[in-house]
């Protein structure tokens, strides 16, 4: 599914990637949790936009989000049946930049962490929905959650589910809500290519939320077979549930902050 990423491009990298036109600055985050704000790049009246959103969708008919279970992956086959999705997957679509997310694999009782990244190392966007929550008193959240499909061949030794990742090129298809039919959209729900990423072994220092540093992607075995001096010196700066809506991965109480 997708329980932890990382954001480590430059705020220069990512707006040209986007193409948004706010200047946002913020440092590399290299283990983004459930229920942290999260980078989100959505569409507003033909305009891209970033905005910050807490990552577990509250649906805006939830009464007192405390009593709501954390939603931060929606299956891609199920986004029009399931009330807590149906009317962001037509309404209210976004992009989420990352440069990279975690999966873990089980071994017997010990859960290994593995690190996916794409394999020319270039930031790329998951495919998520958005909703906006009103409280009793006036308060407003906005939040979101990652869309997931079924693993391609290179992730399912890992698990058998992982994140939608939009194409470039199909940036205008999700983000276009204007319609109200969004078969169209949907189509994009699919597994990425096979030749797409790499993944590979990581510590488990990953585990606990209070660990954020670029030593958590230094592989504990070989290098994958794609990593060349010239690709590591580009990337310098970071060195070396059963249910959808279920946190599946370890974590601690530690929360950060994006920003």
């Amino acid at each position: 599914m997708c329980g932890r990423f990382v954001l480590g491009s430059t705020p220069e990298v990512l707006r040209a990637a986007f193409g948004y036109p706010e200047r946002p600055n913020f440092p590399p985050r290299f283990n983004i949790a459930p229920t942290q704000p999260i980078a989100v790049v959505r569409e507003d009246r033909g305009t891209r936009e970033f905005v910050l959103m807490r990552w577990g969708l509250i649906p805006s008919w939830v009464k007192d989000p405390r009593t709501f279970s954390l939603l931060i992956n929606a299956r891609g086959e199920t986004l029009l049946d399931k009330p807590a999705f149906r009317n962001a997957i037509r309404r209210r679509r976004c992009l989420v930049p990352a440069d990279g997310f975690f999966e873990w694999k089980a071994e017997g009782k010990i859960k290994q962490p593995f690190f996916i990244r794409r394999r020319d190392r270039a930031p790329f966007a998951f495919a998520g929905i958005w909703e906006a929550w009103t409280g009793p008193n006036g308060e407003e959240l906005e939040t979101a959650c990652i869309v997931t499909t079924r693993a391609n061949a290179t992730l399912a030794a890992l698990h058998d589910r992982m994140p939608v990742i939009v194409p470039e090129a199909a940036f205008p298809r999700w983000l276009d809500c204007a319609g109200e039919d969004p078969r169209d959209a949907l189509e994009l729900v699919v597994p990425a290519s096979d030749d797409l990423l790499e993944a590979y072994e990581v510590s488990a220092a990953v585990n606990r939320t209070a660990n954020d540093s670029p030593d958590l992607l230094a592989p504990l075995g070989p290098m994958p077979a794609t990593e060349r001096p010239a690709a590591k010196a580009a990337t310098a700066r970071r060195p070396a549930q059963k249910r959808e809506s279920k946190r599946e991965e370890p974590s601690s109480s530690g929360q950060g902050s994006l920003f």
